[in-house]
């Protein structure tokens, strides 16, 4: 990333089409996610060129622009020149797009990414939170039943009790609707005497609202749920806005949306919503226990693609909801564990390869990044994809290395980008040899990458400007060398 993060923000917004073309903006561990109204006014070429930005995507209205480890910075640079919707170039009038099934799965998919990517900081802390408490507790540093131990317990399960509330907090931004009515909806869900009631619903004693059956649901660790309850207000809210008089919004407006939006929560969107994410998960974890270990590979193998599509924030909610209900998740995650690794040890591989000074340095940058601290995007994005044949050497790995971590039957209780300083969350206390495949797994997904990476090859990069030379000699042209298994 580029040091002046002002000019580079500038310059991003002018190629977006400034901010009256931007009708949304967050960003996640790596990217600035843009939702723009009109996507012919944005200027790829102009964006991939500009110095910081490792790469573009673009899904439907959506333009993901790939910064790297330093994108909260570029972010913050971005809100200090102004605001989506602001004043910019003249956008003309927004044009309604077609539904299509495409953009009805862009839709969704932005939705779950714009409302879970802000949660993921506070799901993080609190499972690394539980884990320590877990292995103090198992290495005997408090006694059974310490209050200490039990309040590390509480700190680290209370994103996860209250999810549901951050769900629709993260989702009443997303969808432009109230923020305290959506924390007041989503709060009656996890509400000691509505938990009550549910228990009893369980127990077969019949619930009723206005004489409608309510299904005995679960809602605490849950996100589904949460995520439609705020969809569907943020149109009940449009729709009680136009029907209430001006003289009584103040108070009769807030009444008849609670009104309006609980009970449907609590009868149809919430039940709905559970049964959506009860059948992702099954599907999920149903093809791991019948594939087992391969299932783990193939997901291995084809993470750097999800990643490049966005598509790899579609397992985010359920990565939560099974960490938070069984404590582990045994499939996405120790698939991480190969494919970071091995765009960490491809990285590795150009550096020690290439002639080229500055993409050396982007390369060992890059593998610090993915090996360290597992953010795996600046080796994707600003090396593996940039030269092609290093990518499919990670693939390759990546396929290797999910099969060893399957096999040795790995498991995460949280859910941070695995590398070194992470590695800790794979480490089951109940089974110590599991920190032994863990490191088995790092180092053969380097070094595997690493080797494949030397023998399929790549074409290196010339040097951006030819060396200096003194005297009257002449210039050098710039050196550029085909690499493909040797050094020319």
């Amino acid at each position: 990333m580029a040091k002046n993060y002002a000019a580079t923000a500038k310059s991003i917004v002018e190629a977006i089409g400034g901010f009256s073309n931007i009708e949304a903006l967050t960003h996640c561990m790596t990217r600035l996610r843009f939702v723009v109204k009109h996507t012919n006014q944005v200027d790829t070429a102009a964006l991939k060129a500009i110095d910081g930005v490792m790469g573009v995507v673009h899904n439907e209205r959506q333009c993901q622009v790939i910064i790297g480890n330093n994108v909260a910075l570029a972010y913050a640079e971005v809100l200090k020149l102004g605001q989506p919707g602001g004043t910019g170039p003249a956008a003309g009038p927004e044009k309604k797009s077609r539904i299509t099934l495409r953009g009805i799965g862009a839709g969704i998919l932005d939705a779950l990414i714009g409302t879970m990517s802000p949660l993921i900081p506070a799901i993080i802390g609190g499972s690394m939170v539980k884990l320590l408490a877990m292995i103090l507790d198992m290495a005997g540093v408090f006694d059974k039943g310490s209050y200490t131990l039990a309040i590390l317990n509480v700190m680290g399960d209370g994103a996860f009790f209250f999810l549901p509330i951050m769900v629709a907090a993260s989702a009443a931004v997303k969808f432009k609707t109230n923020l305290s009515l959506a924390i007041a909806i989503a709060g009656v869900l996890v509400h000691p005497a509505f938990i009550d009631l549910m228990a009893k619903a369980a127990q077969g004693q019949p619930v009723e609202f206005a004489y409608i059956p309510v299904t005995a649901v679960k809602y605490t660790y849950t996100v589904i749920p949460a995520l439609c309850m705020t969809w569907i207000l943020s149109y009940i809210e449009k729709g009680i806005d136009r029907i209430t008089p001006a003289v009584t919004k103040n108070f009769l407006k807030p009444m008849l949306i609670v009104l309006v939006a609980t009970p449907i929560a609590i009868v149809i969107i919430g039940p709905l919503g559970i049964w959506i994410g009860s059948g992702i998960s099954a599907v999920v974890y149903t093809v791991h226990s019948y594939l087992g270990w391969l299932s783990v590979a193939i997901m291995g193998g084809l993470w750097p693609l999800l990643v490049m599509t966005g598509m790899h924030r579609v397992f985010t909610p359920t990565i939560i909801q099974t960490i938070a209900e069984t404590g582990r998740e045994g499939m996405v995650m120790p698939s991480e564990i190969g494919s970071n690794l091995s765009l960490g040890g491809s990285s590795l591989a150009v550096a020690f390869r290439t002639k080229n000074r500055e993409l050396r340095q982007t390369a060992l940058a890059a593998a610090a990044s993915a090996i360290i601290a597992g953010i795996s995007e600046p080796a994707l994005y600003g090396v593996a994809v940039r030269l092609k044949r290093p990518l499919i050497a990670c693939l390759i790995s990546g396929f290797i290395c999910g099969a060893v971590a399957g096999i040795g039957g790995l498991a995460s209780h949280s859910m941070a980008a695995p590398g070194l300083f992470t590695s800790v969350q794979f480490f089951d206390p109940a089974h110590p040899m599991s920190m032994v495949w863990v490191v088995g797994v790092m180092i053969l997904a380097v070094v595997v990458s690493f080797i494949t990476t030397l023998i399929l090859g790549f074409d290196d990069l010339p040097q951006s400007e030819p060396p200096a030379v003194s005297g009257n000699a002449p210039r050098a042209e710039p050196e550029v060398s085909a690499l493909k298994g040797q050094t020319s």
